[in-house]
């Protein structure tokens, strides 16, 4: 069995959990600069690069590891959201690229093999690729619309780095996550699909949108709909949005790509909305009940968190849904979907 055919295997079982927020938890930490920096001499401030932390203190990213598999979390996604050349280059560090992705995808591997040992149930690894702070669809400059920071063979080169890096690390899939620009998701997915093609196997893709207003869209101005029509053709492992909102204001859309989508639905909210100073406020129960609903309404296959979330959210959630049956993968009519900002369906 292929890593595709274990987790679809899986998740026809139960729904599966995928785990919480990295940079809220490693914040708890209170690192200084000296933490993150390590004995490294980039000439830049560290503080603030999650990231780094495999290399320089790799503890902490390991106790978090561990507290979401200890919550019941079935996935781990690597702390590498921002491990990629661009963001990197912030710091003075776009030449750990590599080092960075391969040892924080080696770390999760080797908990998530270690928690499959005392137990027997699969644990998987994804190797989580951030959108970068540049986007493909949108001109940084409001007096030149036409203008763009950089192009898309570009960020495809700069992903292929990162998830060249993961998959020799370990991972086992390519999550594209937080996707505010749905071009910067394309090239994400060709490099991932250029990634597979050179290993000469399947590497799964997973694809998650993030919200920028409770209309349902994107900043690159896409509907859930639309999104799901523009990346359909990737044959993704799961599909779905995290960040942005909690799961109160989630709740319309997920229905939309739960009735949509002949794919596995993933969904890893906010723990609810910050407050006047940015923390998130929402106890684990509140997640859970809300996110609970969409199981019972039989809209989801696995769930998690984002910003805020805990391993008490995880654990609250795994909890809640314990039994519940996962949701039935949609069989939609075939036709002709297009999208341009609008979902556009041709008629049979």
């Amino acid at each position: 069995m292929t890593i595709r055919d274990i987790f679809n295997a899986e998740a026809a079982k139960r729904i599966l959990i995928t785990d919480g927020a990295f940079g809220t938890e490693i914040q708890n930490w209170k690192l200084s600069e000296a933490d993150y920096a390590g004995t490294l001499t980039l000439g830049h401030d560290q503080k603030g690069n999650n990231d780094i932390l495999a290399l320089t203190k790799p503890e902490v990213p390991e106790a978090i590891h561990r507290a979401y598999f200890e919550a019941g979390a079935d996935i781990a996604e690597t702390n590498t959201f921002s491990a990629n050349r661009i963001s990197q280059a912030d710091y003075g560090a776009e030449g750990l690229v590599r080092e960075i992705n391969v040892e924080s995808a080696k770390l999760a591997r080797r908990i998530a093999d270690e928690y499959q040992a005392k137990d027997g149930r699969p644990r998987f690894v994804a190797g989580a690729i951030g959108p970068t702070n540049k986007t493909l669809s949108l001109s940084p400059d409001v007096n030149d619309p036409g203008y763009r920071e950089i192009d898309f063979d570009y960020l495809k080169d700069v992903y292929r780095e990162q998830i060249d890096a993961l998959v020799e690390g370990g991972a086992d899939f390519v999550l594209i996550e937080t996707v505010f620009d749905t071009l910067n998701a394309k090239a994400g997915i060709m490099a991932a699909i250029e990634a597979g093609e050179a290993l000469g196997r399947d590497l799964p893709i997973m694809l998650s949108m993030t919200l920028t207003d409770l209309s349902g869209r994107n900043l690159s101005g896409h509907t859930v709909e639309a999104f799901w029509h523009a990346v359909r053709h990737a044959r993704p492992l799961t599909i779905g949005l995290n960040c942005s909102f909690g799961a109160e204001q989630l709740r319309p859309h997920v229905k939309v790509l739960s009735e949509l989508c002949d794919t596995l639905i993933m969904v890893y909210p906010n723990a609810g909305l910050p407050n006047e100073l940015g923390a998130y406020d929402e106890a684990p129960e509140t997640t859970a009940g809300l996110v609970g609903e969409w199981a019972f309404a039989g809209q989801v296959n696995v769930l998690g968190g984002c910003c805020g979330s805990t391993p008490a959210h995880i654990k609250a959630i795994a909890d809640h849904v314990r039994g519940m049956a996962p949701r039935q993968v949609a069989v939609p009519a075939v036709r002709t979907r297009l999208a341009g900002l609008e979902p556009f369906t041709m008629a049979a």
